[in-house]
């Protein structure tokens, strides 16, 4: 009898560690939701949207404007360019809320913005009550931290 004790209590100890160190859920995660994880917080990491990883595309450095490559590749998101110059863009009508690093900008701002300093940009179409202009949707656009310049800097 007690045998079967001390080999029910050791079950019931292997059980309970290996149970504790379960980690399924941070292994079955996408690519989308670790850079959401990584930069996005609040609002904007609570918030449903498309998230494109600037920083692995290698076309990306071609590109003045993060608008002009943003083109053809994001749906539903036209760009339009004033007489001036400036890209907008309008997302179902309207002109979205444009955040960098989630503070406010203008679009003069993103459109000086060098690309190859951005790393994601998450495109948020539901209406965003985050800040002022939300109801069209938003675009956030994280830029690269200071250690990921740096490591790129000393890989080449």
């Amino acid at each position: 009898m007690k045998k079967i004790l001390v080999l029910f209590a050791l079950c019931l100890f292997f059980i309970a560690s290996f149970a504790q160190s379960y980690k399924g859920s941070e292994e079955n995660k996408s690519i989308q939701q670790k850079l959401n994880d990584e930069y996005c917080t609040g609002f904007f990491k609570s918030a449903d949207g498309q998230i494109l990883d600037v920083a692995s595309d290698l076309s990306s450095n071609a590109y003045f404007n993060i608008l002009d490559w943003m083109q053809g590749r994001v749906l539903g998101i036209q760009i339009y360019r004033t007489t001036s110059g400036v890209s907008v863009p309008v997302i179902r009508g309207t002109v979205p809320g444009i955040y960098v690093d989630e503070m406010p900008v203008t679009l003069s701002f993103l459109n000086s913005l060098p690309v190859f300093d951005i790393a994601i940009i998450k495109i948020i179409r539901s209406p965003f009550m985050g800040g002022f202009n939300g109801g069209g949707g938003a675009i956030a656009i994280y830029t690269k931290n200071v250690e990921e310049g740096d490591e790129e800097a000393d890989s080449k």
